[in-house]
């Protein structure tokens, strides 16, 4: 746990103290103390949105930077689906593409081709696999996170297949090595990303152990470069994915293709949430799919994205209608063809909640943490620094934390020693009591 990466950070220099993060962090992974958040990155799952809320901007992700494809001697660009909608219509997709190759990259390889692909594979799964339902797809990295951290029992529920970025990052690497005659050593391949999350699924990858993609540049740091090349007029053959691929940047475009009747969208991880306990409490057992992602709006709301969400979706939608004529993709009946798919390692719980290595002191630690929340005011208001009462009573019992962080049980405490202050002071010694008898007898 202590090797496992993390994409979002805490600018400390920024932070200002303020409880935003706190309250919005679906797997209370912040806490604030001293005046200064702080994560917790056993709970962390990437997910942005404490990018997205804080104010000061104190949150941030990690990315490599641009010059990072110099490493390699032949760089590959894997632009996510949602990076065509940071860009106006009379920007077409081909010189989105082709000015990627103005920038510096030796080579393109469209997410949006392999997601066709990976939506060919899931339905050949639902089709000629039994499975617990509902199924949920494990495209978007930060769910498969918070289901390993908070969902533990809908592991199985999960798509064993590889994400679309990782499919395009092996395709491109074998398509580069037998155009070059390289070694994939030599063969950079960099996805262009609109989220944290994905950054700490190539640095720790689930499914397998190690990833095919050899970096990730946020769509903000190569946006301004990509949109000054726009212009060239050598313009290459690079388009590979049709509207299929496209539309998989959208909430809903992954199930939407899966040809299942009795499926469920739902984008926004507070939303996640809801649904994932609702099946969880098996409550959704009609439904048949699950596709689940993290930012609002699909990953047209990843906090890396440059352009409005809602502006977002309507430049892509007119993405979409252009790139129907390249529809080409032909799904196989044969379900060898997708064996390579699957995932080579199974995904297993994280534990956050283990108060201790020893189960009988474990149970102990976790009798004091219901007897301390039991006498916490139960208002979760946040002051204390953490996001509710029972976190704080957790991190009591691990010793971070202190009863009279709370303001409430502090008032009490200040209120009881005034009080007893007031009762000594009335307490006079013998020797200086004037109106003391002590002297009477003499």
């Amino acid at each position: 746990m202590n090797n496992y990466f993390h994409s979002v950070t805490l600018d400390e220099n920024k932070c200002r103290g303020c409880t935003n993060c706190i309250k919005r962090c679906p797997t209370e992974a912040i806490r604030v103390r001293k005046s200064k958040a702080r994560i917790i990155n056993e709970r962390c799952i990437d997910c942005g949105e404490c990018i997205r809320i804080c104010p000061y901007h104190a949150k941030k992700a990690i990315t490599d930077p641009f010059d990072a494809i110099n490493n390699f001697q032949y760089k590959i660009a894997l632009p996510a689906p949602a990076f065509y909608s940071q860009f106006k219509p009379s920007s077409p997709r081909d010189k989105i593409l082709n000015a990627l190759i103005g920038v510096g990259f030796d080579d393109v390889f469209e997410v949006a081709k392999a997601a066709e692909i990976v939506t060919c594979a899931t339905r050949d799964f639902i089709a000629k696999n039994k499975y617990p339902r509902p199924l949920i797809s494990s495209a978007c990295p930060a769910i498969v996170r918070l289901i390993q951290v908070r969902f533990p029992s809908l592991l199985d529920n999960l798509v064993p297949l590889d994400s679309p970025m990782e499919l395009a990052a092996k395709m491109a690497k074998q398509a580069a090595a037998k155009k070059t005659g390289m070694d994939f050593s030599q063969i950079g391949t960099f996805f262009i990303t609109p989220c944290a999350a994905k950054m700490t699924s190539i640095r720790s990858p689930y499914g397998k152990n190690k990833s095919m993609v050899d970096g990730a540049i946020s769509i903000k740091e190569i946006y301004l470069k990509v949109l000054q090349k726009l212009n060239s007029q050598n313009l290459k053959q690079l388009i590979q994915a049709g509207s299929d691929g496209i539309s998989w940047a959208l909430s809903g475009g992954e199930a939407g293709l899966l040809n299942v009747d009795n499926y469920l969208s739902v984008d926004g991880i507070h939303n996640v949430i809801t649904i994932l306990e609702e099946v969880e409490n098996e409550r959704l057992e009609d439904v048949d799919f699950i596709e689940a992602l993290a930012c609002t709006g699909g990953c047209l709301g990843g906090p890396l994205n440059v352009e409005n969400v809602y502006v977002a979706n309507t430049q892509l939608k007119q993405h979409i209608n252009m790139a129907k004529k390249y529809n080409n993709t032909i799904c196989v009946n044969d379900s060898n063809e997708y064996e390579y798919l699957r995932w080579t390692q199974s995904v297993e719980h994280k534990s956050i909640l283990m108060l201790d290595d020893d189960l009988d002191e474990a149970m102990k630690k976790l009798e004091t943490l219901e007897r301390i929340y039991e006498q916490l005011p139960g208002l979760d208001c946040g002051a204390c620094g953490a996001p509710s009462c029972r976190a704080l009573s957790e991190d009591i019992v691990r010793g971070n934390a202190d009863e009279t962080d709370c303001v409430f049980k502090l008032r009490e405490k200040v209120r009881t020693l005034a009080r007893q202050m007031i009762e000594l002071e009335a307490k006079m010694p013998p020797v200086l009591d004037k109106e003391g008898n002590i002297n009477k007898e003499e």
